[in-house]
């Protein structure tokens, strides 16, 4: 390992130096302070040949991390210009671009309701998930609303992690990240606040204990099927009327692990002749024996959602709640406790659910049941509608967020289609996204009178900046295009030549004009009138080989120009297929796998 190492020669030394200097550099003007974890990740990526030096590079980098945490923000941007004139205006474009997203934003049309009662400067909002798995399009949706009300109102957007249930709904350890992740792509910055209950749990002790002292609380050790008879016959259980000091005696008991799940729980006193039997001396605390994936076995007594959430409004000074309406019944339930605080209730703002015609019915825990069964490759598989998913197929976030804030807070629940988020993406993507050649399905064509030439062909239709293609008389054309072709069609290759068809199987063409190449000409059948031609797309010589995974869980397969490996992790179009993101690149780029868009 040693005398690897030690035979780096000195101009790989000195360019190892320079690309520490130039990544630290970046890093620094993107994130504040420059990640030596980070730098390392990123000239690996660059370079995989240095693996074999990697103590060497770890040391260039602390050094390079070091000096870059010493200049001013001036300094970096002039010492990345002269290192790297393109990665200097690249970033100065990716902030440009930021700047002007920014602004758009605030420009557009807030088409939601106003708030009731709200004060400008005096609105806290909060998002309350159970992290039981990834994002969905229904979550994003409340984070989106709800911190855009936020933004609106000029107050404070809160991310609450609400997982107090490891039994039901257990929480999956990798989600609290992803929620983090997906707030912050989608908003364009983190949450103002995040709070994890189960970190919290004390606090909720403490108020059980005074609504106990007060009692508005009690310790109930009936079994369940007993207390469900006594409620429907709105009928109080004998423990109901149990002393305070008896009651925080048991409450101890709870709490110490001396009674088993089912043996006892913690009621909130309500009035047991309510009309509704969800009202009836409700369940505040139970006894869960489970190893919590974020607290461990710390705790043994676990808050009900209505509990905690009701607790949690009233700490964080929240002033207005979007409910879906399936949950009405949580703010009946927790305004027993309000009142006997003698605190006041947030607005509430009940809404109706949403159903995605493309995917159907769906709820978190279903996914992860299939996921985990194996049905799904895991949470960004494109068939799901979570936002890992539809950031991994290349969606946008601004096109995610003005679409569902188009949804509204109605009450009524809606069907939609994803027709209308493609459409809201498409305005985004196409005004960037750059052209490529991808033919499914290839088949081959050889071309008589041709021997080899490199062609620039338009990257995009908007902009002059050109992408080469070189190929010889070999290309290949979707079998779609082939089903099309007779003897005697003549056909344009878009930016390569004009060819006629000498015979279908095997495909042999030969060229009949290289003038008009690059132009779009006509569409047309190709009869006799040489200035309607058919214009189709090809793949060189030597492409590369593309599969394309599609929402629906199929595989388009297929053959595309070389320089789409250079395109990893941005949205491209494939010129008359659809728009995709490029995934993973394999086999020193050979082998492409991208993510079917829209």
């Amino acid at each position: 390992m040693k005398m690897e190492q030690s035979s780096s020669s000195e101009a790989e030394e000195a360019e190892m130096r320079e690309e520490a200097l130039k990544y630290a550099l970046l890093n620094a003007l993107k994130y504040g302070e420059p990640d030596e974890k980070a730098v390392i990740k990123r000239i690996l990526a660059e370079h995989p040949e240095w693996r074999k030096s990697a103590r060497e590079l770890r040391d260039f980098v602390r050094e390079a991390v070091s000096d870059v945490a010493e200049m001013s923000k001036e300094e970096r941007e002039a010492e990345l210009m002269r290192l790297s004139p393109e990665l200097a205006e690249e970033l100065k474009g990716k902030e440009r671009r930021k700047e002007e997203a920014k602004a758009e934003r605030e420009e557009e049309e807030v088409k939601l309701p106003p708030l009731p009662n709200a004060e400008r400067g005096k609105v806290v909002m909060r998002f309350a998930p159970n992290p039981n798995g990834a994002a969905t399009l229904g979550s994003a949706r409340g984070i989106v609303t709800n911190a855009e009300y936020a933004r609106i109102y000029e107050g404070k957007f809160i991310l609450r992690f609400d997982d107090t249930d490891p039994a039901l709904k257990r929480p999956l350890p990798e989600a609290y990240d992803w929620y983090l992740e997906d707030c912050e792509w989608l908003l364009g910055a983190p949450p103002d606040e995040v709070v994890v209950a189960s970190e919290r749990i004390p606090l909720y002790y403490e108020h059980a204990v005074a609504l106990i002292q007060k009692g508005a609380a009690y310790v109930c050790e009936c079994p369940r099927e007993t207390f469900k008879r006594l409620k429907d016959a709105k009928m109080a259980c004998k423990h109901r009327e149990l002393s305070v000091e008896e009651n925080l005696e048991r409450w101890e008991r709870m709490l110490a692990g001396e009674y088993e799940e089912g043996e006892a729980v913690l009621r909130i006193k309500t009035d047991m002749r309510h009309e509704d039997p969800a009202m009836r001396d409700w369940v505040a605390f139970r006894i869960l024996k489970r190893e919590h994936p974020r607290v461990g076995d710390r705790f043994c007594v676990w808050p009900t959602l209505d509990f905690e959430s009701a607790i949690e409004d009233h700490l964080l000074g929240i002033t207005h709640i979007l409910r879906g309406k399936d949950l009405q019944k949580s703010e009946g339930r927790q305004r027993f406790i309000y009142r006997y605080f003698g605190w006041k209730y947030p607005v509430t703002i009940l809404w109706g659910k949403i159903k995605v015609a493309e995917f159907g019915k769906f709820s978190t825990s279903e996914l992860r049941r299939r996921i985990e069964r194996g049905e799904y490759e895991g949470w960004d598989d494109p068939r799901l509608p979570t936002i890992k998913a539809l950031r991994r197929r290349g969606f946008q976030p601004e096109a995610i967020r003005k679409f569902l804030l188009s949804l509204g807070v109605s009450q009524a629940d809606i069907a939609m289609s994803m027709k209308n988020l493609y459409a809201e993406n498409r305005k985004i993507v196409d005004a960037f996204a750059p052209r490529y050649f991808f033919v499914h399905n290839p088949q081959k064509m050889t071309i008589k009178g041709f021997t080899e030439k490199t062609v620039k062909a338009q990257k995009h239709p908007e902009r002059q900046e050109f992408r080469e293609i070189n190929t010889r008389n070999v290309v290949f054309i979707s079998e779609s295009d082939f089903r099309k072709l007779k003897v005697g069609m003549r056909i344009r290759l878009k930016f390569l030549c004009d060819v006629e068809v000498e015979s279908v199987k095997p495909l042999v063409a030969r060229v009949v004009s290289e003038k008009h190449a690059g132009e779009s000409g006509e569409e047309g059948d190709g009869g006799g009138d040489h200035r309607r031609k058919p214009i189709i797309h090809w793949a060189p010589t030597e492409s590369i080989e593309v599969h394309v995974k599609k929402p629906d869980g199929t595989v388009d397969e297929g053959l595309g120009e070389p320089l789409i490996a250079s395109e990893l992790g941005k949205v491209v179009q494939f010129e008359r297929y659809a728009f995709v993101r490029i995934d993973a690149v394999s086999e020193g780029g050979k082998k492409v796998v991208a993510y079917f868009t829209h």
